[in-house]
């Protein structure tokens, strides 16, 4: 699937600002709104942007506690009913199937100590193919992001954020 640098550029500047309007992406890219307007609604529809969303504070809302709990079941064949049933979960952000001794990954959110230990009790401990779990809850964090690296060309960092366009440097012959 080919993407035009164009489209790249779109993606980058919605994942910096999903509310970003058509218009001032146009304006950025120096096209008309009604081509972004279309080009947004072709990258929805290859399912290269899937949705758009807010990132609220955890802190503020009272789940600050973030902990990855690494999961062991029993039978391959139950392995996939894990996976699907931890991901019903809300406090579950996410559900990895992962490589190694471990089955799989989860990212968790909770308000704290103890009710980390209520999800992990009654919530995941009532997946009985669940063989074992351990837990490492996170102290400080110094990077947390969605955004996906996109190989955007040329990418000077002013110019994907709306900035001019490098000016070329006039040579005299």
């Amino acid at each position: 699937m080919k993407i035009v640098q164009n489209d790249l550029r779109i993606m980058a500047m919605l994942q910096d600002d999903a509310r970003i309007s058509n218009a001032e992406i146009a304006r950025r890219l120096k096209m008309a709104p009604s081509g972004i307007l279309e080009r947004v609604r072709k990258l929805r529809e290859r399912g290269l942007i899937r949705e758009c969303t807010a990132r609220l504070d955890p802190q503020a809302l009272d789940m600050g506690l973030l902990a990855f709990v690494f999961l062991k079941t029993g039978t391959n064949t139950a392995k996939w009913d894990v996976g699907a049933e931890a991901a019903k979960i809300p406090e579950v952000l996410e559900v990895h199937d992962i490589a190694g001794d471990d089955c799989y990954i989860l990212k968790i959110r909770t308000r704290d100590t103890a009710s980390l230990h209520s999800l992990l009790r009654d919530k995941l401990g009532g997946i009985e193919t669940i063989i074992s779990s351990r837990t490492t809850i996170v102290l400080r964090t110094a990077k947390e992001t969605t955004k996906i690296p996109l190989p955007v060309n040329p990418s000077p960092a002013k110019w994907a954020k709306g900035g001019e366009k490098p000016a070329r440097k006039k040579v005299r012959r």
